[in-house]
C-alpha cells in the first residue's frame, strides 16, 4: 500500500490500513481458556452437557425467546426449522436473491423448491411486495434475511404470511441481538436461525441455533437435529415421519459462545454508537450512502457496514472497482463481500428444476455494481479512527463526483 493517494497527495491514514485499528476478530476472552481446559479434561466433549444446557437457557433469555436449540452450524438450523414446520416435497419456499447460499440451499435439502425474489434497494432485505407476487398454492414458507446491518420489514412480511397461511423462518445469521419494535429478531416470525461461523458477531468457529416461542416447534427442531431425542420431552418417541439428523454441537463450542454472550450488549452498543457518528459524518457526501434498515426503531447489530454507491452521481467511467482501489490508497479497505446474488455464486449448482428465479433487478444491480462492505468490528474503533474513515470516503467521493 502506498502513502500517496488521490491526486498524488498523502493518504488519510498515512500508509496504514484503517482496519489495523480494529480489534482482532474473534475477540479471545481469557475466562474461556479455563472452561475449555475443564471440558478437555472432563472427557465430556458432547452430548448436550452443562455448558450447552446453560447456553440453551441463557441465549434464549437474551434473545427474548422461550427456547433455543443448538447445532453444529447455521445451515443445519435452517434445514431443521423447515423440517419442524413440515416443509417438504411439493412445497415452495420464498427467499431473497441476496444472502449466503445456505438460505436457498436448505429448502432443496428437504425436497422443496426455492423461489428467489428481489430485494428492497434501500435495505437490501427481501421486498415484501415481491413476496406477495411470488405466492402460489404451493408456497409453504418465507425465509427473510436480516442482511449485513439491516432488519427485514417483519410487520409487512408477517401480515403477508398471516394472509396466506405461511410460515416465517428468520435468517438471523448477521443479526445477533438486533431488535425491531423492541422485540429480538428470531422471535418476530415462527422460528429464528442463527449462525456462529467464524466471521459472525458471536462465533465458536462454527455453530448454530434455532429460537422460538412455540413449544411444538422447539421440540421438533430439537428432535430433527438430535437423532430424534428431545430434552423438552425426554423418553417420548419422535413423531412418525419426522426426519431426524445428527447435527449436534460440541461442549467446546458451547463454552466459547457462552462466554461471548456476556459481552454482546456492550459490543452492540459500541457499534451502534460509532455507526451513528459515521452516519452523521457522511451526511451530504456525494455518490455513496449507507445501507438503511426497515423501521426507525430498529436496533441494529452490524455484521457488516454496508455502503451503496450512487453511480449516477459520479463522473462517467467511475465504477465500483475504481472507487474501491482509490479508497485502498487512502487506507480504507472496502470489499464486495461474496460479490454475487445467490444464484450467481460459483458454489450455486442446484439443478434448474429445483429453483425458480423471479425478477431480481435490484439483486443484480446492487451486488454486481453498487454494494461495498467492511466488517462490523471497524465500529469498535475509537472516535479518531471513525473520523478518518469518514474523511477518506468523503475525499474520494468528492473527487469522483460529477
Amino acid at each position: 500500500m502506498t502513502e500517496l493517494a488521490i491526486n498524488g497527495g498523502p493518504s488519510v491514514f498515512g500508509g496504514v490500513r484503517a482496519d489495523s485499528f480494529a480489534p482482532k476478530w474473534p475477540i479471545p476472552y481469557p475466562e474461556t481458556e479455563a472452561k475449555l481446559l475443564e471440558v478437555y479434561r472432563s472427557s465430556l466433549w458432547g452430548g448436550c452437557r452443562k455448558y450447552e444446557q446453560q447456553l440453551m437457557t441463557d441465549f434464549a433469555a437474551w434473545a427474548g425467546a422461550k427456547y433455543s436449540v443448538w447445532m453444529c452450524n447455521g445451515t443445519t438450523t435452517l434445514e431443521c426449522a423447515l423440517i419442524a414446520l413440515g416443509v417438504g416435497p411439493g412445497d415452495e419456499v420464498i427467499v431473497p436473491g441476496v444472502s449466503w447460499a445456505a438460505t436457498a440451499q436448505t429448502p432443496i435439502y428437504v425436497g422443496a423448491k426455492t423461489v428467489f425474489v428481489d430485494i428492497d434497494p434501500e435495505t437490501m432485505c427481501i421486498d415484501p411486495a415481491k413476496i406477495e407476487e411470488a405466492i402460489t398454492p404451493r408456497t409453504k414458507a418465507i425465509i427473510p434475511v436480516h442482511l449485513f446491518s439491516a432488519i427485514a420489514d417483519m410487520d409487512k412480511i408477517n401480515a403477508i404470511a398471516k394472509k396466506h397461511n405461511l410460515y416465517v423462518i428468520e435468517d438471523c445469521a448477521h443479526a445477533h441481538g438486533a431488535k425491531q419494535h423492541g422485540v429480538g429478531v428470531g422471535v418476530l416470525g415462527d422460528i429464528g436461525s442463527f449462525s456462529f461461523q467464524l466471521s459472525k458477531l458471536m462465533t465458536a468457529g462454527e455453530g448454530g441455533c434455532c429460537i422460538t416461542n412455540n413449544d411444538d416447534y422447539a421440540d421438533k427442531v430439537m428432535r430433527a437435529s438430535h437423532i430424534g431425542t428431545s430434552r423438552f420431552n425426554p423418553g417420548v418417541k419422535p413423531p412418525m415421519g419426522l426426519l431426524c439428523h445428527q447435527y449436534r454441537m460440541t461442549e467446546f463450542q458451547a463454552a466459547i459462545i457462552l462466554d461471548q454472550l456476556a459481552h454482546q450488549d456492550e459490543l452492540r452498543a459500541k457499534r451502534m454508537q460509532q455507526f451513528r457518528k459515521l452516519e452523521k459524518l457522511l451526511e451530504g457526501v456525494p455518490g455513496i450512502r449507507l445501507q438503511k434498515t426497515s423501521c426507525p426503531d430498529d436496533l441494529r447489530a452490524f455484521y457488516f457496514i454496508c455502503f451503496i454507491l450512487k453511480l449516477e452521481e459520479l463522473k462517467p467511467g467511475i465504477d465500483r472497482d475504481t472507487v474501491m482501489k482509490t479508497l485502498e490508497a487512502e487506507g480504507v479497505f472496502l470489499n464486495i463481500g461474496w460479490g454475487y446474488p445467490i444464484y450467481g455464486m460459483g458454489i450455486w449448482n442446484a439443478l434448474p428444476e429445483l429453483y425458480e428465479k423471479k425478477d431480481t433487478t435490484n439483486c443484480d444491480e446492487l451486488m454486481y455494481k453498487r454494494q461495498l462492505v467492511c466488517t462490523g468490528n471497524m465500529l469498535l474503533t475509537d472516535d479518531d479512527v471513525i473520523s478518518k474513515f469518514a474523511e477518506a470516503i468523503d475525499k474520494v467521493m468528492r473527487a469522483y463526483a460529477r
